[in-house]
């Protein structure tokens, strides 16, 4: 059985669920249904989200089961997190971050790059329009 598609092949749009049929007892249910968080995510997504619950978010688990580096890790989870509908931004409670982090974010996105690279999650054009932007 095929993946339920989340958003139209022609312009992207989400999609909706419209009818659903028990082949059991032959009912059937007309209305419009939401597909739901979870269905909206991709593959790749789906895969890290059960890695991260299956290790209870222990990132340096996540970590050593997927090969991947921190910045790589919490990057993710920031994707998954927007691909649900939420903000993925954290949460800084008002505070500043210090100059030299600026720096240091810099070097863990390309170092993000370079892992998901090494990982086949991204192609070698891809990186190096990503490492660009940097």
């Amino acid at each position: 059985m095929h993946p339920v598609p989340t958003q139209c092949p022609v312009c992207g749009d989400e999609l909706r669920v419209r009818r659903l049929h028990c082949d059991g007892c032959d009912t059937t249910l007309k209305g419009v249904f939401s597909l739901g968080h979870w269905l909206r995510l991709s593959s790749e997504q789906l895969a890290f989200a059960e890695v991260f619950i299956k290790r209870r978010g222990k990132i340096k688990d996540v970590e050593d089961e997927l090969g991947i580096s921190y910045p790589t890790v919490v990057s993710r989870l920031n994707e998954l997190v927007a691909a649900m509908g939420y903000d993925a931004q954290p949460a800084t409670n008002g505070a500043a971050r210090p100059e030299g982090d600026a720096g240091e974010d810099r070097t863990s996105k390309r170092q993000q790059v370079l892992d998901e690279l090494a990982a086949g999650a991204l192609t070698a054009a891809e990186a190096a329009r990503r490492l660009r932007e940097l």
